[in-house]
């Protein structure tokens, strides 16, 4: 087992190191993307956005409402949107920003330039757009005639001394025409960085511009609605006001979306401009103001000919300004997310790496590699959901990584060592064990003790009965399809009762339970197979018969008792074998069957161990050849519940009789049975005895031949 933990946590330490070395080099980015995407639309569905957010999208319908209705060409002209402020402002938003860069002058004249500033005016809390980025911008320095940023960070000086912060600074810029400039509270960045995949998963808070920081949409229109937030920035955190935001070197944060299409309570444009006017003209609007109520009001656009659809994890195409209304809905609910510590994410790694390396490496079997398989594959996705629910960006791919690899290293592990121990095991034993027994080894390999041991078995031999003289009268071929046959049927009986085979002697069988592996009930395993090798034999005898012209009987002779077992033999060529008096005592019994014409002697040693499961009778005691000490030896007729033959009862009488020395009563009973061998063997002993009274007998049977 201790070999097998080291190869489990080799493995799941290797497999830890290779998905860390992958993870840093940035090959696991899209599958963690994949499955970021996954958690993001999980999670976003159960989520509805917040309502104190409304978007104005200018859609397609309101383009095409624009063009039939009003013959405005694109653009439009900017007086329009003054109906749209006006509405916000008549249902009490608290601020209103415009993802939109106004960066060059109105086709339509200076007039309407100054209409749409007096737009941004007459509502206090409105927000324009201007546009910073790395390559595209028309300035590098701030322009005189726009107004200075007044988003002061305390700290970032500091801050920017101490992380890389290389997405902070943008080097270029776009600003919107001086009447939105100079009429709108705050100007906010629209540009949303995407990664680097393209795919928007995170909000740009702030960058700086030359040497000022510049709020994002977002968090310009959260401090154009509370006048007099104070800002603050510390590694790892942006304090605005009492509100608390994580962010990254880049001041950035992982964006939380929620709702099903990741959108917000979302109005048309058309509808909005024809409800100001209606109500304008003292009519019913079809939407009504209120809806605006204490709300954040942003306008874009999602009309695909106008080219602001972003991919974002939970959509393809999501408008750029439900981006922004992300944004500061995660800033009014603070569910931004953050990235969990990598040092973290490196250590639960190395620990999934060694967990299912280990755990895959102490299976046995290949269901049990599944369920391995089963439980470890779940575990870094489970801590990827949960990390999300708890805020946080929990890198899954890495921990996926290692664990699959780890797992697979250990199946592989696996087969090359245990897999070729298996296969010598099986090689070794097939011929020898059942199969339930060897995958029992298999198992458990230390139950195969190699070398000699001391234990109880109980041990079988048999033999075919005048088997010497009826095989010289067949022919070879005739006669090894008979023994074949015959050795198949026993053999496959044995096995199935859990024995082991030990060898074949000619037509005999040695074989014996209890070893290799434990047996508590070898001894009722042992007698069942001599009840099943006899009825088999019976119910193919006449097969044998009409086939060779012979009667096959077979002699089984058993007993239990404690040998030694193990391998013996040379050091090249060796058998797994019994050396000991017990087993001797089995082979002579085998023989002693003869004395009493039966055919299933057991010793005394093996009833006692059966524990009432089989019937049959009492024989004697025998002294067989090479042994003083006589043992009581019976012979197995039956299962428990099965009819005896009705001599049985005359039989044990006379028996009693015969140990009472009362020859003359026994021989009465034991004639009334010439059929029956044992009673014969008895009647015979009892008229030798009456014959000579000299002739004394103890009881035991003394043979002279094995």
């Amino acid at each position: 087992m201790l070999k097998k933990l080291l190869h489990g946590f080799l493995v799941g330490l290797a497999a830890a190191a290779v998905a860390a070395g992958c993870w840093h080099a940035g090959w696991l980015n899209q599958p963690e993307n994949m499955l970021w995407r996954w958690r993001v639309r999980v999670f976003a569905r159960v989520t509805p956005p917040s309502e104190q957010i409304k978007v104005i999208l200018l859609d397609q319908n309101s383009l095409d409402w624009g063009k039939t209705e009003n013959r405005w060409s694109w653009p439009w002209p900017r007086e329009v949107y003054g109906p749209l402020f006006s509405f916000c402002q008549r249902g009490g938003a608290r601020a209103v920003a415009f993802d939109w860069v106004f960066t060059e002058p109105s086709v339509y004249g200076v007039t309407d330039d100054e209409a749409l500033g007096s737009a941004f005016q007459s509502v206090g809390s409105s927000v324009g757009a201007l546009f910073l980025g790395t390559k595209s911008g028309e300035v590098t320095n701030w322009p005189p005639e726009i107004p200075a940023s007044g988003l002061n960070i305390a700290g970032l000086d500091e801050w920017m001394k101490t992380v890389k912060g290389r997405r902070v600074y943008a080097p270029r810029a776009s600003f919107p025409i001086p009447e939105v400039a100079t009429n709108a509270a705050w100007l906010g960045d629209v540009s949303g960085l995407p990664d680097d995949d393209g795919v928007c998963r995170r909000a740009q808070l702030f960058q700086v511009f030359d040497g000022k920081p510049v709020p994002a949409l977002s968090l310009a229109a959260y401090l154009a609605a509370n006048k007099g937030e104070e800002l603050k920035i510390e590694p790892g955190w942006l304090h605005i006001g009492e509100k608390r935001t994580p962010i990254d070197d880049s001041g950035r944060s992982i964006l939380y979306f929620r709702g099903r299409r990741g959108m917000h309570e979302a109005y048309s444009a058309a509808a909005i401009i024809q409800s100001e006017l209606r109500i304008q003209e003292g009519g019913t609007p079809p939407v009504d103001p209120s809806v605006f109520k204490d709300a954040y009001v942003f306008f874009g656009s999602s009309a695909e000919g106008l080219l602001d659809l972003r991919p974002t994890p939970i959509s393809r195409v999501l408008p750029g300004v439900e981006i922004h209304a992300t944004a500061l809905d995660n800033l009014l609910s603070h569910l931004f997310l953050r990235d969990a510590p990598r040092n973290i994410v490196l250590l639960s790694t190395i620990l999934l790496g060694l967990f299912s390396g280990i755990l895959v490496t102490i299976t046995r079997k290949a269901w049990q590699s599944v369920i391995a398989f089963a439980v470890c594959l779940p575990i870094p996705v489970a801590l990827g959901f949960a990390a999300y629910a708890k805020g946080f960006w929990w890198q899954v791919a890495v921990g996926e990584t290692a664990t699959l690899l780890a797992l697979i290293g250990g199946v592989v592990v696996n087969y090359a060592t245990e897999g070729r121990q298996k296969a010598f095991i099986k090689s070794a034993f097939k011929h020898y064990l059942g199969p339930a027994v060897i995958d029992q080894i298999i198992d458990d390999p230390s139950r195969l003790q190699l070398g000699g041991e001391k234990r109880e078995l109980t041990l079988f031999f048999s033999d075919i009965e005048k088997f010497s003289s009826f095989s010289e009268k067949l022919d070879p071929q005739t006669l090894t399809s008979l023994l074949n046959e015959y050795l198949t049927d026993m053999t496959d009986i044995i096995l199935e009762e859990g024995g082991y085979l030990d060898k074949y002697i000619g037509d005999a069988i040695v074989a014996y339970w209890n070893a290799p592996l434990d047996q508590p009930d070898h001894a009722i395993r042992a007698c069942r197979t001599v009840l099943r090798c006899q009825r088999r034999l019976a119910e193919k005898r006449e097969v044998y018969k009409q086939r060779t012209g012979v009667t096959i009987k077979a002699r089984i002779g058993m007993n239990t008792g404690e040998v030694t077992v193990g391998n013996m033999g040379s050091r090249d060529r060796f058998n797994y074998t019994v050396l000991g008096d017990a087993a001797n005592l089995a082979s002579r019994l085998e023989g002693a069957n003869k004395a009493f014409g039966t055919y299933a002697m057991i010793s005394e040693e093996t009833w006692s161990k059966t524990e009432g499961q089989f019937v049959g009778r009492e024989l004697g005691q025998l002294r067989v050849v090479g042994r003083e000490k006589p043992v009581r030896v019976y012979e197995i007729m039956g299962f428990t519940g099965e009819p005896l033959p009705a001599f049985i009862p005359d039989y044990e009488r006379g028996l009693k009789l015969c140990t009472e020395a009362n020859w003359s009563e026994a021989l009465k009973l034991f004639e009334k049975y010439p059929d029956d061998p044992p009673s014969r063997t008895y009647a015979a002993k009892c008229k030798l005895l009456l014959s000579d009274p000299s002739r004394k007998w103890d009881g035991v049977w003394s043979l002279t031949e094995k």
